[in-house]
């Protein structure tokens, strides 16, 4: 189980989900086992107040469950509400947006970080980086 795609509540959203599973297995540092479950607001919401104590919206929340020299075990919930609510607020087509988020949860465990204005600068830079270079893939496949 390298990396998966799952639902929690709702439908999978379309996702190049093979492009998606070579390009972020050759841009980490190492291997990953990692599980994406897409959800609705509601569910991530329940998971929010319950695991973090947050009372509030969220896009994504991920969940490090390991972690050796050689390999990253994660869960990483993404509530696809809010991607379509972000992708419309950022001007930008759903699947760019979900693509960004997706992205946003293994840079986390690969410890970028995105508490501070700084550190929310590089982790942005990184995103789009890793779009460039995604789209770039897929042209080219």
């Amino acid at each position: 189980m390298p990396i998966t795609f799952q639902t929690a509540d709702i439908k999978l959203p379309p996702l190049p989900k093979a492009a998606l599973k070579k390009f972020i297995a050759g841009q980490a540092k190492k291997k990953l086992r990692i599980s994406y479950v897409f959800c609705s607001d509601e569910f991530l919401l329940d998971m929010n107040k319950r695991f973090l104590g947050h009372d509030f919206y969220t896009d994504i929340i991920t969940f490090p469950l390991g972690e050796t020299e050689e390999e990253i075990e994660a869960e990483i919930y993404i509530s696809t509400d809010r991607v379509k609510e972000n992708a419309a607020k950022f001007n930008s087509d759903f699947s760019e947006e979900l693509n960004r988020v997706v992205f946003h949860g293994i840079l986390h465990l690969m410890g970028y970080k995105d508490k501070r204005k700084a550190d929310k600068e590089t982790m942005r830079s990184m995103e789009n980086e890793w779009l460039r270079k995604f789209k770039r893939a897929l042209w080219n496949a």
